[in-house]
């Protein structure tokens, strides 16, 4: 079976098994504070699990794009050592939600690999909890009484709680699980050790295939375990290792879901898949990661230095790394395997196939930046071994200053250090990478605590988009703790507060009665939950409240995001319909809108665009709002889906004239509210994306009343009330004939130093010395050394220059004298600078150091004397 067809057969088997089939949720998470990425089938179904929300149906199956690179579920470092580790793979998974639960599970698992995937039953294993005295958990003899009718009791094996009792982290549901394990081994290999002794041994051919997992239990902040009032089901079982098995391969990457993209990388690379081990772990490295990196790409998650972004970047870098240094490939290749991914997944998973181009380009443009870095990486570290001469090992903090700041791979910079006959400090390495990780966790850290049900609410209503006060009351709320204090979070019946969502910040305001006045702090969602951050509890926490929005800001907010709609079909018109929305910031000063699109834009395009939505402003276009539209009716009205976004049957369509758009945000109900609009910048935001930041209402009336005042400014300055525009032009080319006037002087200056210098040449020892200080500028300091370095042999010129009280030192040695001395300028220069209270550096023929103290010039030219002796 292709992997196509064993996506299908599994999906079919639990459709006919009255699952409902869902799309993978995106694998970037937005509203979950928990987790950057899907790390397993089960993520998009938390709130189910939780009780924050009812499923529509009880029974689901699908397949889910996952990434394990952070946090608990890392497997990063051991992708490409071996062959079945992943970054991103797919989950496939049927859940039951309060419905059926271990029978049918066990039942349905056992026939779906043993009838319909056809897989001998003598070659599975399975595993039960055996429970825990710590814990008080029983084993699970209710799961092993099931699998004892279909498989023999010698097959069932106990598993401790590590292998066996799943939980979804350290608070939330969990539960006794059974995992099923294949042993794909050779039969002259099964009969010299038995496959049950090497289940959960990490060997690469006897491998959990599906994992049953049994939730009944809620772990609390505490570390106590509470029932759950439905059991539930949650099964994983991986995509790529059930391909390798019904397929035959040894390895996952035999299988066709990689096969594709390796002979592409084989085709590149001139080099052969299965030839040499280091290579095998370079090209599985690529094709792994190359699917990471697209789908998060695809999900709307660009590389960038911080969070998620970061992440993917890490994930592009380790690639690029393997491929310059085991492939040997010094040029873009990421980008090349892309429609590869795209012919092998594009059908099923359409956000492929349709920003395949934009996926590319953006992988190529990181590709080429990082190998420009590690080119950068590469000079620093020569030139930090040249002016380290008899250097035995490169420092750690050096290796991580390259590692942290340039992204510069440690095992790239001991590859380096050991064809020069050196070592790197690996112990100080690690220690600095553990300090940075610990500076990490104390940034991140937060603790939360149980939550304090006041009161049971199934649905938290929000009703802000009518409503900007509202009475209340607090359902639950729970103390946290972070890196700026202690905290509460709280959760009402309903809010008027809109929670920070789509790019639209959380609302702020305060709560009130009679005792007391609280302020909200901040809004946010997690999960399926609106809370509102205080920095105290209520007194009286069971007390009703009366809720209000801070309502000038909400205002402000509202302009600007329904500014971003007419924003983005004004691009659309004019730069054309390729243009999609890729990421966005709403607050009460600005908005940021990134959408794809392969150019800068000219001023007459963006001036075009600006004309457009305040000619939408002008036009006064009423609101229409349909807050439960079909989705896929909202689709057949216009409305665009974007991709990395997880929409519900029922979606939120907003409408200005001819702009239609999917949207939870907050909306003015007519365009003039928005009273102005005005582009402050349009840039980069990484490749095939670009950014424009505007303004809009008051933010944007306050801009062209300064622009006014500036200009009436202006026109007093220049005492032009006609057109200063002239006096300016006028200005601008006397200051330029007075530059070149300039300039000449200090050539003729220059010229005239030149003679001085020469005439004070002294010779000491053989060598031709020049030491002085003088008051010309630096291009000129610089420019004389090197004229002088070629016209006077075996030369050693040193200059001070004061500017604005701050000292700097020159200084040159010509080549001839480099060979006769074992002379280096960037050591000197290094001693020399502590006398001027600085410091500096160079190459061995030419370098300068700054500092704070003019008085040690003459000082650190006299000490200079000292090398010539």
């Amino acid at each position: 079976m292709t992997s196509k067809e064993i996506r299908k057969t599994f999906l079919d088997f639990f459709k006919s098994k009255q699952h409902s089939i869902v799309p993978s949720a995106p694998i970037v998470l937005k509203d979950d504070p928990t987790l950057m990425f899907s790390n397993s089938g089960m993520t998009q179904f938390k709130d189910f699990f939780l009780g924050y929300k009812e499923p529509k149906n009880k029974r689901t199956a699908d397949t889910q794009k996952c990434l394990r690179v952070s946090g608990k579920h890392n497997d990063l470092d051991d992708v490409g050592k071996d062959t079945y580790h992943h970054t991103m793979f797919e989950m496939l998974g049927n859940w039951s939600f309060g419905d059926y639960f271990k029978k049918e599970a066990i039942e349905w698992a056992w026939e779906l690999l043993t009838e319909v995937f056809a897989i001998p039953k003598d070659r599975l294993y399975v595993t039960i909890f055996e429970g825990d005295n710590d814990e008080r958990l029983d084993r699970d003899l209710e799961a092993y009484n099931l699998w004892k009718e279909h498989i023999s009791e010698d097959r069932i094996l106990l598993g401790n709680k590590k292998d066996n009792f799943w939980e979804m982290g350290e608070t939330g549901p969990c539960g006794p699980c059974s995992e099923i394990h294949v042993d794909i081994r050779s039969d002259e290999e099964r009969k010299k050790i038995d496959g049950k002794d090497l289940v959960n041994n990490d060997h690469p051919h006897v491998i959990e295939v599906w994992n049953l997992v049994f939730m009944e239990f809620l772990r609390k902040a505490d570390g106590t375990l509470e029932k759950l009032p439905k059991k539930n089901v949650d099964t994983g079982m991986g995509f790529e290792r059930l391909c390798m098995i019904l397929q035959g391969k040894d390895s996952n990457y035999d299988t066709d879901v990689f096969q594709p993209i390796i002979k592409k990388i084989e085709e590149i690379s001139g080099l052969t898949y299965g030839d040499n081990a280091n290579v095998d772990i370079a090209i599985r490295v690529l094709a792994d990661h190359v699917r990471a990196i697209a789908f998060s790409i695809a999900d709307g998650q660009l590389p960038s230095n911080s969070g998620a972004g970061y992440v993917i970047r890490r994930i592009l870098r380790r690639a690029i790394g393997y491929a310059y240094r085991v492939l040997q490939i010094k040029e873009p290749i990421l980008h090349k395997l892309v429609p590869v991914i795209n012919t092998q997944m594009g059908d099923f998973f359409p956000e492929i196939s349709k920003q395949e181009k934009l996926i590319s380009e953006i992988i190529k443009e990181e590709e080429i930046g990082f190998l420009r870095t590690l080119d950068q990486g590469l000079q620093r570290l020569a030139n930090f071994m040249e002016s380290n001469p008899g250097l035995k090992v490169i420092p750690g903090e050096v290796v991580f200053e390259l590692y942290d700041t340039y992204g510069f791979p440690s095992d790239l910079s001991r590859i380096i250090a050991e064809d020069h006959g050196i070592s790197i400090d690996e112990k100080g390495f690690n220690m600095e990478m553990n300090k940075q990780k610990e500076r990490s966790k104390s940034a991140t850290n937060f603790k939360n605590y149980d939550w304090v049900i006041l009161e049971e609410d199934e649905v938290e209503e929000f009703v802000g988009y009518d409503f900007l006060d509202t009475h209340v009351k607090i359902t639950r709320y729970r103390k946290v703790e972070n890196k700026e204090g202690v905290f509460y979070q709280l959760v009402f019946q309903i809010t008027p507060f809109y929670a920070e969502s789509g790019g639209q910040v959380g609302d702020i305001g305060y709560i009130e009665n009679l005792n007391e006045k609280i302020e909200i702090l901040n809004t946010k969602k997690e999960n399926n939950l609106i809370i509102h951050t205080v920095k105290e509890l209520p007194k009286y926490p069971e007390f009703p409240f009366h809720a209000i929005v801070d309502i000038k800001r909400r205002e402000a907010i509202t302009k600007n995001h329904s500014a971003t709609h007419l924003l983005h079909e004004a691009l659309r018109e004019v730069l054309g319909k390729h243009v999609e929305q890729k990421g966005s910031f709403v607050g009460p000063e600005y908005l940021r809108f990134d959408f794809s699109h392969f150019s800068k834009m000219s001023s007459e395009e963006i001036q075009e665009v600006e004309k457009i939505v305040n000619t939408k402003i002008y036009e006064r276009l009423e609101l229409e709002e349909n807050r439960a539209v079909p989705f896929k009716k909202a689709l057949d009205m216009g409305a665009m889906a974007l991709f990395g976004e997880k929409y519900g049957d029922l979606v939120r369509v907003i409408k200005f004239g001819n702009s239609v758009e999917l949207c939870g945000g907050t909306h003015v109900k007519n365009t003039h509210e928005i009273i102005f609009f005005k582009i402050m910048s349009e840039s980069s935001s990484s490749a095939g994306v670009r950014r424009i930041e505007a303004i809009t209402g008051e933010t944007g009336m306050n801009f062209l009343k300064d622009q006014f005042s500036q200009y009436d400014r202006l026109k007093n300055f220049l005492k032009q009330t006609d057109d200063p525009l002239k006096s300016i032009e006028k200005l601008y080319l006397e200051n330029d004939q007075l530059k070149k006037q300039v300039e000449q002087l200090n050539k003729e200056k220059a010229n005239h130093e030149k003679l001085i210098w020469k005439n004070s040449i002294n010779v000491v020892n053989g060598i031709n010395y020049i030491g002085l200080i003088t008051d010309l500028n630096a291009a000129s300091v610089k420019d004389l050394i090197f004229q002088l370095k070629k016209e006077i042999s075996n030369l050693f010129i040193i200059i001070g220059t004061k500017t604005e009280q701050k000292p700097t030192l020159y200084l040159g040695i010509s080549d001839d004298l480099l060979n006769l001395k074992n002379l280096h300028a960037g050591t000197i220069i290094r001693e020399l600078s502590k006398e001027i209270k600085g410091g500096g550096g160079g190459q061995p023929s030419f370098a300068t150091a700054g500092g704070s103290d003019t008085s040690g010039l003459e000082n650190a030219i006299n000490k200079s004397l000292n090398y010539l002796q």
